[in-house]
């Protein structure tokens, strides 16, 4: 099973069943915020990105990509050779180089939402390669037909999670939010297998996953 944006409301709709105008018109919203649930709680490799650029010889502050949520690594090339970055405060960096001399930078802070403050200032323009956990498009951006790799991969999850935010929107029973929110869990628990065990490990080295045996 997985869902298209289209069906997914249908099924909204049909499980809450409410097709109340001003219901109808918030199921973007609760799609928004099933999805931001499941971002916050399950770290998988599906948030996260990699993406290259280039700083600015004599420039101390790099751009941070619009879908930015945290860092995983900062890394430049110099003379053919990968540095990593290590990250630190801004109050850190600013100690560490208060008249802003240039040289091979060695640390990196978030100074605002915009941009990442690097030190020492580069003396070059290095190639860089951040490997970041981002804001994946939401399921309601993509059109009726469209499809997200939660819609795809992680549907009872999705749809669960829609369903909590319908009922508490339209303050329904406490024994079916009871449920929405059990099943919710159960999907929830699966997808945290897959990121924090499956996605992370190969059979090669730690064997199949085992259950205990009754």
């Amino acid at each position: 099973m997985s869902f298209t944006l289209s069906t997914l409301k249908t099924a909204i709709k049909d499980y809450s069943e409410n097709q109340e105008t001003s219901f109808v018109s918030h199921l973007d919203d609760f799609i928004i915020s099933a999805e931001e649930r499941i971002l916050k709680a399950v770290d998988l490799e599906y948030f996260r990105k990699n993406v290259t650029g280039a700083m600015t010889s004599s420039n101390q502050f790099l751009a941070v990509p619009s879908d930015y949520l945290a860092s995983f690594s900062l890394s430049i090339t110099s003379s053919s050779t990968k540095h990593f970055l290590l990250q630190k405060d801004v109050n850190f960096l600013q100690e560490f180089n208060p008249d802003g001399s240039t040289g091979r930078p060695k640390y990196y802070a978030i100074f605002d939402v915009d941009n990442f403050l690097i030190s020492p200032t580069p003396d070059d323009n290095y190639s860089v390669e951040l490997h970041y956990y981002f804001r994946p498009t939401s399921l309601k951006d993509s059109g009726d037909s469209g499809t997200t790799w939660l819609s795809e991969n992680a549907p009872n999850a999705l749809l669960y999670g829609c369903l909590i935010e319908a009922y508490t929107y339209m303050k329904g029973e406490p024994d079916v939010m009871q449920l929405y929110n059990q099943r919710f869990l159960e999907s929830l628990s699966r997808l945290k297998d897959l990121a924090e065990a499956r996605e992370n490990s190969d059979a090669y080295r730690r064997g199949l996953p085992e259950r205990p045996r009754t």
